[in-house]
């Protein structure tokens, strides 16, 4: 296992022991980042309108189309790490 995929597993452990909650669009960040990490670009099917959550969780995520999953990693792990 690379140091970078190690240090994304603890970030992604210490993400679910933040002490406060983040707000929305932050939430928004983790989840896209995530998702770009271990899954790459976004190849599902957009949600119809009346799923709002779902729309913006998509939106989000294909917002990092072409982001390496390296990359992603790395973001994500800063981004845990400015929260903490």
């Amino acid at each position: 296992m690379s140091d970078l995929t190690a240090a994304f597993e603890a970030a992604v452990a210490a993400s679910k022991e933040l002490t406060q909650r983040p707000d929305n669009m932050t939430l928004l960040k983790i989840y896209a980042l995530f998702k770009q990490a271990t899954e790459g670009d976004n190849t599902s099917t957009k949600p119809g309108f009346s799923d709002m959550v779902g729309r913006a969780k998509w939106d989000a995520w294909n917002g990092l189309k072409g982001v390496s999953q390296d990359d992603a990693k790395q973001r994500y792990i800063d981004l845990i790490d400015s929260l903490e």
